[in-house]
């Protein structure tokens, strides 16, 4: 069976974010650089939620997005998923590594974060590499760092480049080498961006750089989106009148000894996998309305189609004052006593966004079939009106690894839940 699923991935995130909204896509990868990276900056994220995942939550969740993993170091990585597709999002995990001022502070680096996507490897990374003109090496040099330190732990140990697809982006400010401002503002002027892309350095470095061998980009066929006098649409006019360049990128990469062909274009737009895994890009745009910043916004929508496994089915059914849910998992499914079962309003943002849980201590076992009986008591069910769900959180997951249909709660007192665990071949 083949699922398509559609990635948006958005670099330096404009702040009217429900004007661009993906409204059809399953999975919504929004990104920033250049956060506010001081000391009681990061001190407040981490004991309370970042601002910009707090917008970001409001402005998706009442389209069913559920924040799946985030980042803050300096840079803001957020997933996002369709609250539907959650049970097929597995080992979930996060690394970041910082390259500032010599490894020490988080302005500059890259922050990832990967995923199973169907049971297919997907690791999203965005970078922030050093800027200005002369600096082409040390970006290469700081990727190429930390791509070495980030190793993801458990049954999903391995590098980011060991994925079956990665996505890298963010501000990699790279520059257009050796023609100078006015030569750059003219072939602007007169659409001539083949002559510029000819010079960009981290086109050119992919002829030489062993570490880029394998990454995708699509047609550049907007004007370079650095360096703006903020609130307009002038390149810099500042003293240092910095040259036009392509700094914010989208690419992606498949796995090499899995695809089937090596010949393909780097520029081509779509590629895949032996496996049937295929990654094709729908268009790749910058967002030139937008002037809060010297960036202008770049965006893509990626379709990801592959070949997937039946892991898990979690469905409903509804009677006078019980409501029977099986579900579907694999057989090694690891159970934990810290598991519980969620009520959530659709519209939730994460997975403890819940109106009320209970936690799966006591359960009898027969085979493949365990069944609990979850109790909640009327005031933990909601007062208001409105489609709910029941998500089972598993803490050695890390993640919601079923859900049921949509439901109205009409004063239930209590969910019997039948779970079947079935293999798959």
């Amino acid at each position: 069976m083949t699922h398509i699923s559609t990635l948006e991935i958005q670099t330096n995130l404009p702040p009217a974010l429900s004007s661009v909204l993906p409204h059809p896509s399953d999975i919504f990868c929004p990104l920033i650089s250049e956060v506010n990276s001081m000391i009681n900056k990061r001190l407040k994220d981490v004991l309370f939620t970042d601002q910009w995942s707090e917008v970001c939550m409001d402005a998706l969740s009442p389209f069913g997005y559920v924040l799946v993993s985030n980042r803050m170091q300096g840079m803001l990585l957020l997933v996002f998923s369709k609250y539907f597709h959650l049970p097929f999002l597995r080992g979930i995990q996060t690394q970041s590594t910082r390259t500032g001022l010599g490894g020490i502070w988080g302005n500059k680096g890259g922050v990832s974060a990967r995923m199973n996507v169907f049971g297919h490897s997907i690791c999203f990374l965005n970078c922030h590499l050093p800027a200005h003109m002369e600096n082409s090496d040390q970006r290469m040099e700081d990727f190429e760092s930390i791509l070495q330190q980030q190793q993801f732990e458990g049954q999903a140990s391995m590098g980011v480049l060991d994925h079956d697809v990665v996505f890298w982006f963010g501000d990699l400010n790279f520059r257009i080498d050796d023609l100078d401002m006015q030569v750059v503002k003219a072939a602007i002027d007169s659409n001539k961006l083949s002559t510029l892309w000819e010079k960009d350095q981290l086109n050119m470095a992919k002829d030489s750089e062993t570490v880029l061998e394998g990454f995708h980009e699509g047609p550049i066929k907007f004007p370079p989106t650095y360096k703006f006098d903020v609130g307009t649409d002038t390149y810099d006019t500042s003293g240092k009148k910095r040259k036009p360049a392509w700094t914010d990128r989208i690419l992606w990469r498949l796995r090499p000894m899995a695809q089937v062909s090596n010949s393909m274009s780097r520029r081509s737009s779509l590629s895949c996998l032996t496996s049937g895994t295929c990654v094709s890009q729908h268009f790749y745009r910058s967002h030139m309305e937008y002037t809060v910043s010297d960036h202008k916004p770049v965006s893509s929508i990626f379709t990801l189609q592959v070949k997937h496994p039946l892991l898990s089915n979690f469905s409903k059914s509804d009677e006078e004052t019980t409501s029977s849910t099986s579900w579907m998992a694999a057989p090694n499914f690891p159970r934990s006593s810290w598991d519980w079962i969620g009520l959530y309003k659709v519209g939730f943002k994460h997975h403890k966004d819940y109106v009320s849980y209970v936690w799966l201590v006591n359960f009898t076992e027969e085979f493949l079939i365990w069944t609990l009986q979850v109790i909640f008591t009327e005031e933990e069910l909601p007062k208001d009106s409105g489609d709910f769900i029941l998500g089972y959180y598993s803490n050695n997951m890390s993640s919601i690894v079923g859900v049921t249909e949509p439901f109205q709660v009409h004063n239930l007192f209590s969910f019997l839940l039948q779970h079947l665990l079935a293999m798959h071949h």
